[in-house]
């Protein structure tokens, strides 16, 4: 782009030597022209790079010129952060008592409350102090867990394809784009197949955006169907992203745990209010107590009521919950997650790599023939080549080390053309040369598609369906092989039809622990749903070896019409009630995901592709699972480290363990202010007793330092799922507050009139 290389000729005056590869100081004119719109060819040109990449030597010369690739990070301003632990409804109670121990005291007559306004100021700043370390360490522990998470790129240096960090990316550099990947800088397009790009993010535009060859994609878009490579032409502050920053939503959304805190804090203060209310009515006009003896009352509950470490104590909490999970390798994205793991009562889980091994073989010796001029090992064969043999996929990887030599796969033919598996076609397809000269199409991939694709269909529907179902029932994927003639001799030309070859059953493992992981979730109260894209029979079968059920039905069950307008089901109790689905699409995936949701569920869904990001940003707790691409790690609140499930369970335990901590925090809170307001508005104003301030202070000062150890606290995970049920909350922290008020004035009365205490201590004196 013309800011990029504007950006290096800056530099370029002070570095002669490292900007000669990229552009010449002596041009300047032409350094600003737009590399958006100039031809493929000028853009190589300009940026002094060609299809075989950069060496390392020059990609690091044009990083010092350039930049890293990565937006410009504004310092944080650590005082204002710090005050703005200190700018909540909490503290401005907490304020606004300070405020009235000097300005209402002096207008009594009497000069400014100093001790109980430096006390109450040092205890804001105790607080402050507190929240303000916890959550910078939360904060610098979570940026050393997301480096590992850093976006990655699959770039062409020395000749040679990397995957390297995408904060070294510069302008020049040959990258590869793929499904699911986000595209890591401003680039145009290399020749191929059109990419289609989700750019929502970046431009508004609701629908994917078909790109072609000489087109620019931008840095933060997803790729959503295609494979091809494009040369860099902007990265970092130059980018389209990083001159737009300020587009892109990164506020963090603080949400239902907010709103509990913001219920609870209202709570309190209103109880306080009530006290103070009732304290002003009867102290003053009816009383005639003192002005400053009254003020220092209307104090201490102000002082003792405001549960003023609340956000410190649970925002601590969340943090060593964070941390305790990033030890189990779940990295968590969203803190408040923890929270509402607990209450997940609903799984979504994909079936191959997360129940089961995802490390697929071809049972060769079960591979079903169709053509009768071919035999078992020419199917493998054509799947091969209709496979990848690099930058691999598991099917492709399974098929083609099936064969005696991988170096099969292309040996004797001449590639002309690949077309990468997408999820609408379901099927990878390649365009080769024979050694005869000849033009072929080979194609694999699901059978249905693959079928529908081929002559005579019809004849051998039957046949393929049962020979199908028949590999399903034994657990074995099935995987269609299909070739055709192309006697046009171009990549584009229609070909001749296509023929149906045979079928190759291909088997994934569940994984060893995967039927104990699902037997501890259902022990849990977590419902666990298998959604898989595989047949109907496999997800039974699967389902039926990991003991989670076979109630499971396809995807096209989750139609509540028919062709007609007939409605066939409820569609929402049939998803409430089934033990999964299969043959499912993405948009299959969040319509259960939302229709979870409107059933009154926290579901949790785990997912690893492009497609499944809509459904992992709708659910409560999206689950990136180990190995997830970009997309769909960035969707997602956490991101799994480990393989399987397992650490999905161990995840909701402590997340429980967690929600424990603040619950029981939360009813502390609230007995603590109802014990503040009732026994000691009991005691000013049934017995006229004066509070001194600082002596509450000095206490409240005391329990908030104790009560933070409440975040590390021995709890039992709840056996089933968590929620915040504020009524029972409030029920009980009232009936806890009350019996200690009540206890309190019983003391108070036994201490102020009666002779037990001189009694007792008197007698104990005398038997020393």
């Amino acid at each position: 782009m013309q800011v990029a290389v504007a950006g290096g000729l800056e530099a370029s005056v002070m570095t002669e030597d490292i900007v000669k590869p990229l552009l010449d100081p002596e041009n300047f004119n032409r350094a600003l022209i737009d590399l958006e719109t100039l031809p493929l060819e000028d853009v190589f040109e300009q940026l002094r790079t060609s299809l075989d990449g950069l060496t390392s030597e020059d990609a690091k010369a044009r990083l010092t010129v350039f930049g890293p690739n990565k937006l410009e990070e504004k310092p944080e301003n650590k005082l204002l952060k710090f005050l703005g632990f200190m700018w909540n409804p909490l503290s401005w109670v907490m304020e606004a008592a300070s405020i009235m121990a000097i300005a209402l005291a002096n207008g009594g007559g009497e000069g400014p409350d100093w001790q109980d306004f430096l006390g109450i100021v040092c205890l804001l700043l105790i607080n402050s102090t507190i929240s303000f370390i916890e959550e910078n360490n939360a904060g610098n522990a979570a940026a050393a867990l997301m480096a590992g998470l850093a976006l990655k790129a699959k770039v062409l240096r020395d000749r040679e394809w990397q995957d390297m960090d995408a904060a070294i990316l510069v302008p020049g550099d040959i990258i590869s784009v793929k499904l699911g990947d986000i595209i890591p800088a401003d680039a145009r397009l290399l020749e191929g197949d059109p990419l289609k790009v989700d750019q929502s993010a970046l431009t508004g535009e609701s629908l994917p955006v078909t790109k072609k060859t000489g087109d620019e994609v931008f840095s933060g878009s997803i790729c959503k169907h295609g494979e091809v490579e494009a040369v860099v032409i902007a990265t970092g502050v130059h980018s389209f992203l990083g001159k737009a920053a300020h587009l892109v939503d990164s506020t963090y959304v603080v949400g239902h745990f907010q709103k509990v805190l913001t219920s609870i804090g209202n709570f309190c203060i209103c109880c306080i209010a009530v006290g103070i209310v009732l304290e002003i009515i009867v102290m003053f006009p009816i009383q005639h107590r003192l002005y400053r003896k009254g003020i220092n009352n209307l104090l201490v509950l102000l002082i003792g009521g405001i549960p003023i470490a609340m956000p410190t104590v649970l925002s601590v909490t969340l943090a060593i919950g964070s941390h305790g999970l990033s030890k189990q390798g779940a990295i968590t994205k969203r803190m408040t997650a923890i929270e509402e793991m607990a209450a997940m009562d609903v799984l979504c889980s994909d079936k191959t790599g997360t129940l089961t091994l995802n490390h697929l073989t071809v049972e060769s010796n079960l591979v079903e023939v169709f053509n009768k001029n071919m035999d078992k090992q020419m199917i493998i064969l054509l799947a091969a080549r209709a496979s990848r043999v690099e930058n691999q996929d598991a099917i492709d990887a399974a098929i083609v080390n099936t064969l005696g030599d991988p170096k099969e796969a292309r040996a004797n033919i001449r590639e002309i053309h690949f077309m990468p598996f997408n999820p609408v076609d379901k099927r990878t397809a390649i365009t080769y040369i024979d050694s005869d000269g000849k033009w072929y199409r080979a194609s694999k991939g699901a059978p249905e598609q693959i079928l529908n694709l081929c002559q005579g269909k019809n004849e051998i529907a039957r046949r393929v369906h049962s020979i199908i179902d028949n590999f399903a029932e034994r657990g074995f994927r099935s995987l269609g092989v299909a070739y055709q003639e192309v006697p046009g001799r171009t990549k584009e030309s229609t070909g001749g039809p296509w023929i149906f070859c045979g079928l190759l059953p291909l088997f994934d493992p569940p994984r060893h622990d995967s039927a104990d992981t699902v037997r501890r979730a259902l022990n849990l109260g977590v419902c666990v749903k298998m959604i898989t894209g595989d047949q109907l029979a496999i997800a039974k079968e699967t389902g039926r070896r990991l003991g989670m059920g076979t109630n499971m039905f396809p995807a096209s069950s989750l139609l509540s019409h028919d062709k007609d307008g007939t409605e066939i089901l409820l569609v929402d109790e049939l998803i409430e009630k089934a033990d999964g689905f299969a043959g499912v699409f993405p948009e299959h995936k969040f319509e259960i995901v939302k229709i979870l949701q409107e059933k009154k569920h926290v579901v949790g869904m785990t997912g690893d592709g492009v497609n499944d990001a809509p459904a992992l940003k709708k659910a409560d707790i999206g689950i990136a699972v180990a190995g997830s691409t970009d997309a769909a790690r960035s969707a997602a609140d956490i991101v799994l480290t480990e393989a399987g499930l397992s650490v999905i369970i161990s995840a909701v335990l402590t997340s429980r363990a967690v929600f424990q901590r603040m619950k029981n925090y939360t009813i502390y809170a609230v007995s603590i202010t109802i014990r503040i307001v009732v026994g000691f508005s009991l005691l000013a104003l049934i017995w006229e007793y004066d509070f001194p301030p600082f002596m509450v202070l000095i206490i409240a000062i005391l329990n908030d330092g104790t009560i933070m150890t409440i975040s590390k606290d021995r709890v039992k995970p709840s056996p089933g799922p968590d929620s915040w049920k504020l009524n029972e909350i409030f029920a009980t922290g009232i009936v806890i507050g009350t019996y200690l008020a009540l206890a309190t004035v019983l003391f108070y009365w036994i201490v102020v009139h009666t002779s037990f205490f001189e009694v007792s201590f008197a007698d104990y004196t005398l038997d020393l």
